[in-house]
């Protein structure tokens, strides 16, 4: 019979940036911009609460992608709990990409592990990386949700990998978050079915470049950002994300889409200095740091 762990257990998951420009689903950045999900077991019954960010708008019941990763995961390892409270305290701005769907699958998944007594035997991290990626449907996001910092990530059918890269202890992160959303299938929508070889080779050596840059070498952070293979492509869906994009790095600083956007991320070993004076009217400034931690239980 499943053990459940007593009382309440309260988990904590970051946000993250995919692609930083030249990798595309493939590299993912955590950062410290944290979601908390706090989960009871019950004998009966679906009880959630949401506060913060998609309080007016996310369902209460099993479609919430909490909810699902909670039942997935518990499937996974052959428990059947009554019923489960949930309490959402929301961070992350929804569909901006900033991997909020990321985190709601892992801080779920998490969270379902932590409230079974033998959780981290029964769903180690390679299985909940691979739930996470089913249902989210590509690994950058969920596994740097999952395991912190700068994670390189991808997948073969169902074999699913990442692993960690170092990053130096000088970089940090400015976000510009514009007031609306994109989706992720509509940004994805407006990719090319192919390119040329050209630009694939120049991107996959800039994405070589940033793996170096990353770990030490941050004066080549405005070279190995630059993309060629999707940011172009998505203008039509974020006119001003492009426009800022290209700004900024006429300036020198290395600025990408974040994700699918349409947040712009810059990537800087200097802190924020003037760059929150950037920020477009009604868009919102954050200095994030690198959060090296990943999802994790902060109380049980």
């Amino acid at each position: 019979m499943t053990a459940y762990v007593h009382g309440p257990v309260t988990v904590e998951v970051p946000a993250t940036s995919a692609n930083l420009g030249p990798g595309f689903d493939c590299f993912g950045l955590a950062l410290d911009l944290r979601d908390s999900l706090t989960g009871e077991i019950l004998e009966g019954g679906l009880e959630v609460e949401i506060e913060g960010e998609g309080a007016a708008t996310l369902p209460r019941d099993e479609g919430h992608l909490v909810v699902r990763a909670m039942s997935a995961a518990f499937a996974a390892a052959g428990a059947e709990p009554g019923g489960v409270r949930l309490r959402c305290v929301n961070a992350i701005p929804q569909a901006r990409g900033l991997g909020s769907s990321s985190a709601a699958i892992v801080g779920g998944l998490v969270l379902a592990r932590a409230l079974l007594a033998d959780g981290d035997d029964l769903l180690p991290d390679p299985v909940l990386l691979t739930l996470a990626n089913r249902l989210e449907g590509h690994p950058d996001n969920v596994a740097a949700a999952l395991l912190g910092g700068f994670v390189i990530s991808g997948q073969d059918g169902e074999d699913v990998w990442a692993d960690r890269a170092p990053v130096a202890p000088e970089i940090s992160a400015v976000a510009f978050v514009p007031s609306g959303g994109l989706s992720t299938e509509a940004a994805r929508g407006l990719l090319p079915a192919e390119v040329t070889h050209a630009a694939a080779a120049a991107n996959t050596g800039r994405a070589a470049l940033l793996v170096a840059a990353l770990s030490g070498a941050p004066e080549r952070l405005l070279r190995a950002t630059e993309d060629f293979l999707h940011q172009d492509y998505r203008e039509p869906a974020m006119p001003e994300s492009l426009a800022l994009v290209r700004s900024l790095r006429a300036d020198g600083h290395a600025a990408v889409v974040s994700g699918a956007g349409p947040t712009v991320l810059v990537l800087t070993a200097d802190g924020p200095g003037s760059l929150p004076e950037r920020c477009p009217a009604g868009w919102t400034a954050y200095h994030l740091a690198v959060d090296h931690a990943g999802a994790r239980t902060v109380r049980s």
